[in-house]
């Protein structure tokens, strides 16, 4: 087999040495450059005797001595020669550095047996000046090939080689590995590619492998499928799914699927990259082509379908597998056990868990909390504890995730006591509380609300180092929500001095706690702090500004904010549309919040109820029926349907424009469509009749209010005791009240109001001042309406004394009487002829900056008083 090449086939790179062979990839040798002699024929005087003779292991000696020339020391520079045999002036010749042309004919002289090309290889390599170039190591593998005995030398060669930082780039490398083989009539053993490919992958040169992967699919070389599967599991370790994808395609193509090591890899590519449905996918086509499957697929395949979840298909799974006699592992069975759990199936999670425990595999803490955590989503308090104390009993110890999925359980469902038990438990048994576990205890706390918990639990988690930004948080809304801004501030600078950086979340707690208290600057000077920190407001808090400022009554700061988010751009969400809505209703601009509303439905807002109930009841307190009507037709055509409190809204509305047979339409209505009168809708109903004097029908609606099981409320009670005292009907209304107190419903300022009128007009002066003294007991605060009729009642009874001493009484209050009550004293007097007085009343009216009204005017030009002097005249007189 001597090389056909021509002596200018190789340029001189190709005898760069292994030591450096990068210079293969990285030296720029201009074409014309070539060295005649390589790969010429060789002669006789540059080949050993032991590769000229047909059998080369017959000259091998037994022993050598130290003037032998191989394997020991020797002057000599072939093995088997010595001084005796070998001319001096051959030996000065032979002993020139060896080129690569003369090394690969030596080679391919031994291309029958491997082994003694082996040797003459590494006798060679350590000749001085000997170049090794990557043809001579080509030619070797592809000798190596030719016999099963040397297939592991091939391969360790090969590890060697691929194992330094100076080979060739892998591109050179195949190409002169596939180049040799074609030169010199080798057939091209896959076998050493392969190899080839594994020594890359083994010596963690991943880009390299690929590299060589792709060149031998491109030689149409199909790469082992052990290979594969290396190559292929190294890369899901690196994270390079992506390159998984590419060369597993490439293969089936090819027609190469892998075994069932290759499923495992692919399922586990897939799960690693969170594409669930392709694992699911992949494992059923391999079904259907019948390939090997084993219980590892299986198991790889149920903990993808399970994470989704879909606990359905795991438990067929895994009933497939132990049809085929496997028996799954405990993490199989837990996997679905969570599936099921998360899925609210408690009762198959349950029989999996015994099932589990039969097969003799044991309980473990990822079962147990799952379980738990399913008792918990069911409301079955009592089995998520009892479970607990079952786990512990039989040895298992709880870690930081049971603890957590138990506390945050207990806070879920309410049971304060329990979670701050197991809190302390927590923490007995040397597990550091997370800032979860803070957290979710922290506000179980203020839900309960237990204020001096929660703070003394915040103390100790800032003490510890546990509390985190979210904590801080938690404190901060519950304060700013409450309307204690100065503790909320003590709290910010708490934060701030502790390293912590508020977030845009922070920001807007102490936002909304301004807006709540009407204090509209500090709200905008902490929005101007948001800009000058370079945070970007975002929809919450515009939307929390929009609100205050509407409340506050400022509709043109709430509409400028709007403007802004606009040229913003950014995108408002149904509670800013809706908080808009509603504050141009209660700012009394309903005309304006309907027009508005129709540029929001341009802009793709789709309305709930609550938006059209806005401008409904805002269109009644404005007292506009017809508006709030037209309004409610509209919202039935755009297919909302009104709920109670539209129908409420429009009861009180049509009661207030006395249209009692509208009312009565809009309640057979809501019970036509299934809906319940509540307690206010009844109230403005009772409320209606009562002050028509209906007082048969105001009392049915109340009785049938109990029968639906509804509570009257002081307002219902209110209404009826005030409809007995317009129909003068005292003792009635009396009756009223005590049922009022029987119920235990409590009075409030109108109902006292009422009752002193009522006993007044009754002439129970003393149980009217005995009313009046027990409603300042209760520290109700009378306004103008009672005082006026305490006036009225005491003036009517000749007491203009005890009436006098009212007004004083209000003096001493800072309270400004009302003209009414004025009115009324004057009239008394006159009644008295008491001419002084009345006029240095109505003078006194006036310095207040009281405007005198009709009353007035009747009391003091028609002469209803006695004397015939006016009372202006007779106070300057």
């Amino acid at each position: 087999m001597r090389s056909p090449i021509t002596p200018s086939a190789f340029s001189p790179i190709l005898r760069l040495s292994f030591t450096n062979p990068k210079c293969l990839c990285s030296l720029s040798i201009p074409p014309a450059i070539s060295e005649p002699g390589i790969l010429e024929k060789p002669t006789s005087k540059v080949l050993p005797h032991f590769l000229d003779d047909p059998n080369p292991k017959t000259n091998f000696p037994e022993k050598t001595s130290p003037e032998s020339g191989f394997p020991g020391n020797s002057s000599s520079a072939y093995p088997g020669y010595s001084q005796d045999t070998v001319p001096t002036s051959q030996i000065h010749e032979e002993t020139a550095p060896l080129s690569q042309s003369h090394v690969i004919d030596a080679l391919l002289c031994h291309v029958n047996d491997p082994k003694s090309a082996l040797k003459y290889f590494k006798w060679v390599e350590k000749q001085r000046g000997f170049i090794r170039g990557v043809d001579v190591f080509c030619v070797l593998l592809h000798i190596l090939m030719r016999s099963p005995e040397t297939y592991m030398d091939a391969q360790k060669l090969i590890n060697r080689y691929v194992s330094g930082d100076s080979g060739p780039c892998t591109a050179v490398f195949f190409d002169h590995l596939i180049n040799c083989a074609k030169r010199f009539d080798f057939e091209l053993e896959h076998r050493v590619l392969n190899y080839l490919l594994n020594g890359y992958i083994r010596a963690g040169r991943i880009e390299n492998a690929i590299d060589f992967f792709n060149s031998m699919i491109c030689e149409d070389v199909i790469p082992w499928v052990p290979c594969m599967n290396i190559l292929l599991t190294d890369l899901v370790r690196r994270n390079m799914i992506d390159e998984v994808r590419d060369l597993y395609n490439k293969m089936v193509l090819r027609g190469v699927y892998g075994d069932r090591y290759t499923v495992h890899v692919m399922c586990r590519a897939f799960l690693k990259e969170g594409r669930l449905e392709d694992v699911e996918e992949y494992f059923r086509e391999t079904k259907e082509r019948g390939d090997e499957l084993d219980a590892g697929a299986y198991s790889i395949v149920i903990q993808a379908v399970c994470k989704k979840p879909n606990s359905n298909l795991g438990i067929q799974l895994l009933k497939e597998m132990k049809e085929r006699g496997w028996v799954p592992s405990g993490g199989t069975f837990t996997c679905v056990i969570v599936a099921c759990a998360a899925q609210g199936n408690m009762m198959e999670a349950l029989r999996l868990k015994d099932e589990m425990i039969n097969c003799g595999k044991p309980m473990n803490l990822v079962v147990a909390k799952s379980l738990m955590k399913g008792y918990f989503a069911q409301g079955n308090f009592d089995s998520a504890l009892n479970l607990f104390d079952k786990i512990t009993e039989d040895g298992l110890v709880p870690n930081k995730v049971t603890y957590s999925v138990l506390i945050e359980g207990c806070c879920n469902s309410g049971n304060v006591e329990k979670a701050s038990e197991l809190y302390t438990q927590m923490k007995l048994s040397g597990i550091l509380p997370s800032a979860f576990n803070v957290n979710s205890l922290l506000q179980c706390y203020l839900k309960a609300p237990l204020w001096e918990e929660a703070s003394k639990l915040f103390d100790e988690a800032v003490d510890c180092g546990v509390a985190n930004l979210f904590t801080y948080n938690i404190m901060l809304s519950r304060l700013c929500k409450g309307g204690k801004m100065d503790e909320a501030r003590s709290l910010w600078n708490n934060m701030v001095n502790r390293g912590m950086v508020p977030s845009l979340v922070s920001y807007n707690h102490m936002i909304l706690g301004y807006c709540r208290k009407g204090k509209m600057d500090m709200a905008s000077s902490v929005f101007s702090d948001i800009l000058e920190r370079g945070l970007k407001p975002n929809v919450v808090t515009y939307s929390i500004l929009i609100d205050g400022n509407f409340k506050k009554g400022d509709s043109e700061k709430a509409l400028d904010l709007y403007d802004q988010m606009l040229s913003l751009d950014i995108a408002l969400n149904d509670f800013t549309y809706n908080t808009i809505v509603n504050g141009l209703c209660k700012v009394h601009q309903t005309s304006v919040a309907r027009n508005m509303l129709k540029k929001f439905l341009e802009k793709g807002f789709i309305p709930s109820c609550m938006t059209y109930n806005s401008i409904v009841d805002g269109f009644i307190k404005e007292g506009n029926i017809n508006s709030a009507l037209a309004v409610y037709r509209e919202m039935c055509e755009f297919g909302i349907s009104p709920n109670v409190v539209t129908y409420t809204s429009l009861i009180n509305g049509s009661c207030r424009s006395d249209n009692f047979d509208l009312a009565l339409k809009m309640r057979n209505e809501m019970k036509d469509k299934g809906l319940e009168l509540d307690v206010t809708a009844y109230s403005a109903l009772i409320d209606g009749f009562c002050k028509r004097r209906e007082m048969e029908t105001a009392q049915g609606l109340f009785f049938e209010l109990l029968e639906v099981g509804l509570s009257p409320n002081t307002f219902v009670y209110n209404s009826m005791i005030s409809g007995f005292r317009d129909l003068n009907n005292m003792e009635a209304a009396l009756v009223w009240h005590k049922k009022m107190i029987n119920d235990g419903i409590p009075c409030d300022l109108q109902t006292y109001t009422t009752l002193i009128d009522v006993m007044l007009k009754d002439g129970k002066l003393v149980f009217a001042s005995d009313l009046y003294m027990e409603m300042l007991s209760k520290g109700i605060v009378p306004d103008n309406v009672t005082l006026h009729v305490l006036v009225n009642g005491l003036c009517n009874k000749g007491q203009l004394e005890n009436a006098r001493k009212i007004l004083e009484e209000m003096d001493m209050k800072n309270m400004t009487p009302s003209v009414i009550i004025y009115n009324t004293l004057i009239a008394g007097y006159f009644r008295e002829g008491n001419m002084k007085e009345a006029s240095r009343l109505y003078d006194e009216m006036l310095d207040r900056g009281l405007v005198r009204d009709d009353k007035t005017y009747d009391l003091l030009v028609k002469g209803k008083f006695k004397g015939n002097q006016s009372p202006v005249k007779a106070s300057h007189g």
